[in-house]
């Protein structure tokens, strides 16, 4: 669950921070804001209160910022040269979840890219928190002249997520409910004008919506005035992302891991599989076809005992890879983690041992997600 807390100097607050604490939040350090990491229910409650109604989150301190140029195919191809993903092909009001690469084909960090409805030479771009300012810095040192690359800094993001989140935000926003997973669009929620997407980071059917910041704690309100709908910090944030199978950015993937090895090529343009043409293809196109050394795979232990960030993997007594998240699935009832493994020890069903307090714990390869996705195709 943690990003980096900074070691020092003020936490920033979101706009929520007054209601949040009004319903019982308990705050903690999270990616340089002070974050709910709870409500009064606890962690497990806010879980399957998501899996089975509707959670809210906060997630305002997330970066949001967009790259403008003259037509949509300058700013695609300014941004697929930092990227893996087909960006060109993006229709209007798409999404397209992608990675910013390094030179040496890791990641420096995962993101959303949204083509408007409208809007022709605009992208919007949301990246995560604790990478904000290093996302930033390499955008605008690395995007071509001709697109302009602009952090928005008034708006604010919001997350419905759970089976009866549809529901909700359509009876606010009525076109919400015909939007299928990963499109977007602008919406009028009691008057407010803000951007709707379908997707989220629970692997349950949801929207994210950004929000002028002026107006978010009116549509706070407005959805928590639905029965269905909880606040949920970022303690059940994590473990739903989990089950998921879907990745933390500074312990599943970092400036080390490449998209092969973290099991998301399929995020990776069929054509630019062969083409490249981005910061880093040399070592990405050439993984796809010999294969990584190691790659990310679900991992249940055995037992009750859970295997957090950092555990030593083992297999017939050696080191054989690392958990890199991990902790309790509430919807599955048993421990469940990630992390990378050598590439011939990647087959669900495998055996390993982790080491847990100095002891060897039995362990299998599990295949991803631990809990199914029910996004609305």
């Amino acid at each position: 669950m943690a990003e980096p807390a900074p070691l020092s100097g003020s936490l920033q607050r979101t706009a929520l921070y007054p209601a949040q604490i009004k319903q019982g939040a308990r705050m903690v350090p999270f990616a340089g804001y002070e974050m709910p990491v709870q409500f009064a229910t606890g962690i497990i409650a806010e879980h399957n209160h998501t899996r089975s109604a509707a959670g809210l989150f906060d997630v305002s301190h997330m970066g949001q910022a967009f790259i403008r140029g003259a037509t949509h195919e300058t700013a695609a191809r300014a941004l697929e040269a930092l990227v893996p993903a087909d960006i060109l092909g993006l229709e209007p009001g798409r999404v397209r979840y992608t990675q910013l690469t390094n030179p040496e084909g890791g990641i420096i960090d995962d993101l959303m890219v949204t083509r408007p409805p409208a809007d022709d030479g605009k992208l919007l771009l949301v990246v995560n928190a604790s990478r904000k300012a290093v996302d930033y810095a390499w955008l605008t040192e690395n995007l071509i002249p001709a697109v302009t690359f602009v952090s928005v800094d008034d708006r604010s993001l919001l997350a419905l997520q759970g089976p009866a989140a549809e529901t909700i935000l359509a009876s606010h926003c009525p076109e919400a409910a015909a939007m299928p997973f990963m499109s977007a669009l602008a919406a009028r929620f009691e008057g407010i004008g803000i951007q709707i997407s379908r997707s989220g980071y629970t692997g349950e059917d949801g929207y994210e919506m950004s929000i002028p910041t002026r107006h978010v704690a009116s549509v706070y309100d407005a959805l928590l005035n639905h029965p269905e709908v909880k606040p949920i910090g970022l303690g059940a944030r994590d473990s739903l992302r989990l089950e998921a199978g879907l990745c933390l950015y500074g312990h599943d993937i970092d400036e080390t891991t490449s998209p092969v090895e973290a099991d998301l090529v399929w995020s990776i343009g069929r054509h630019r599989r062969t083409e490249g043409g981005f910061i880093g293809a040399q070592r990405i196109l050439r993984e796809l076809k010999e294969g990584p050394r190691r790659r990310r795979v679900g991992v249940s232990p055995q037992g009750r005992a859970p295997a957090r960030d950092g555990t030593v993997i083992t297999a017939a007594g050696r080191t054989a890879g690392t958990i890199t998240s991990g902790g309790f699935g509430p919807t599955v009832s048993r421990p469940i983690a990630m992390g990378y493994v050598e590439a011939a020890l990647a087959a669900p069903g495998t055996p390993l041992q982790l080491m847990v307090r100095g002891q060897p714990l039995a362990a299998d390869v599990a295949k991803l997600p631990f809990v199914a996705h029910r996004y609305k195709r």
